[in-house]
């Protein structure tokens, strides 16, 4: 009960980007069975409907790599903002999931857009972080985007782990303290291990 709930909750947490196009109203019919001259409007809908999905899988399944997520963030905010200007901690460079290649962190608090510094960031729920892993082929892609008032990246049990400060809501609580939730990278994937 507790590790399903956990699943639940972490999927409203961290966005792990578009999923392909399902159309669950297509259903199967056995008319086609019973008369087999007739094919049912249903099972022709749901033909479309899985040829739909079959050719889109591909498309949205996988990310394009980017060579590098600094210039590709920076790129975007400058097409975005008159003025764009970017702070030392912008993209912090670190391995996040234990792999042995060096991944990426972009702070959308530390950049300024026509005067204004983090225009995406919130007393209440902090700055929207985006986590790029790099893969041994060469180029990034991103895995997760998060809403947080800062980090710590420590050693625990072994494995580096990340310990965020999030809004109190995401430990269930309507005010407080911030939640502390301890989030490991395993694969491509973030895994929540703890939180109080």
């Amino acid at each position: 009960m507790e590790r399903a709930s956990r699943k639940r909750h972490a999927s409203t947490i961290w966005d792990y980007g578009p999923k392909p196009p399902v159309d669950r109203s297509a259903s199967m019919t056995f008319s086609c069975l019973l008369f087999p001259g007739v094919i049912s409007m249903k099972l022709l809908s749901f033909a479309f409907a899985l040829l739909f999905l079959v050719a889109a899988l591909p498309v949205s399944a996988q990310q394009k790599l980017l060579s590098d997520p600094e210039i590709y963030e920076k790129d975007h905010f400058r097409k975005q903002c008159k003025t764009a200007e970017f702070g030392a901690d912008y993209i912090t460079r670190l391995d996040i999931n234990n792999d042995g290649l060096i991944d990426a962190i972009a702070n959308h608090g530390a950049y300024t857009c026509d005067g204004t510094k983090g225009p995406a960031c919130s007393s209440e729920e902090g700055c929207p972080y985006n986590f790029y892993l790099q893969v041994k082929e060469g180029g990034y892609f991103m895995i997760a985007t998060a809403r947080i008032f800062s980090y710590d990246f420590i050693k625990r049990f072994g494995n580096m782990v990340f310990v965020f400060k999030m809004a109190p809501k995401y430990c269930d609580r309507t005010g407080g303290d911030p939640c502390q939730m301890t989030v490991r990278v395993r694969g491509a994937k973030f895994v929540t291990i703890s939180k109080k």
